[in-house]
């Protein structure tokens, strides 16, 4: 038994090991820290630098010329989350963007979708994520009745912390909004417009 459940721990910390190659944040409910104070706003020419930076600390890919792009277009939105916390200099610690999905390909229906947040290491668990979260749900509501995203199935982390905005799976698929799962099963959620009386408090990201 003691050969089996080594065998077991080995596998599990592969696939941990997997998910953090893939960009994924790691999955840890128990860990928590002090909530940021953190001021969430419309991102800037300026700040692609910054959303760059960000990514390659996270270890993902960055892709400046669509950052410029989204910050000027009209039917999408990228926000970047500046910490309040020191009088000395604002910091750029998360950003987030929204797309409009308009020509279906795969299962997931036209509307307005979040896209992926990405927070510096550094600032993860103290509610950046949740903020952005809460800031693009409300641009999103000013304009249909209904939001989605897609997720990878292995991608706990991220289910979780979009859970408070009751969010519901509707579809699993290898591909959906145009996007790829390679290696894994994709879901596409959706949470109906306005959140009005649903508790919002961000799980730990």
């Amino acid at each position: 038994m003691r050969c089996r459940c080594r065998e077991g721990a080995g596998k599990s910390a592969g696939v941990a090991r997997l998910d953090r190659m893939r960009g994924f944040a790691e999955y840890q409910p128990g860990v928590q820290r002090a909530p940021a104070r953190v001021q969430v706003r419309a991102a800037a020419d300026v700040d692609v630098a910054a959303i760059e930076d960000i990514q390659r600390r996270a270890g993902r890919a960055v892709h400046p010329e669509a950052y410029r792009r989204a910050v000027d277009a009209p039917d999408r939105r990228i926000l970047v989350a500046v910490a309040t916390e020191t009088a000395s200099a604002l910091v750029v610690v998360g950003w987030g963007q929204t797309h409009h999905h308009t020509v279906v390909t795969d299962p997931a229906p036209a509307g307005h979708y979040l896209g992926g947040v990405t927070v510096d290491p550094h600032w993860r668990r103290r509610g950046v994520a949740g903020a952005l979260i809460q800031a693009r749900i409300e641009w999103i509501a000013e304009r249909a009745s209904e939001a989605f995203y897609v997720v990878n199935l292995r991608n706990r982390a991220s289910i979780e912390l979009h859970r408070p905005w009751s969010f519901a799976e509707v579809a699993r698929a290898p591909r959906l909004a145009g996007t790829p799962f390679e290696g894994g099963v994709g879901l596409l959620m959706r949470a109906a417009l306005p959140l009005d009386g649903v508790d919002r408090t961000p799980i730990r990201e």
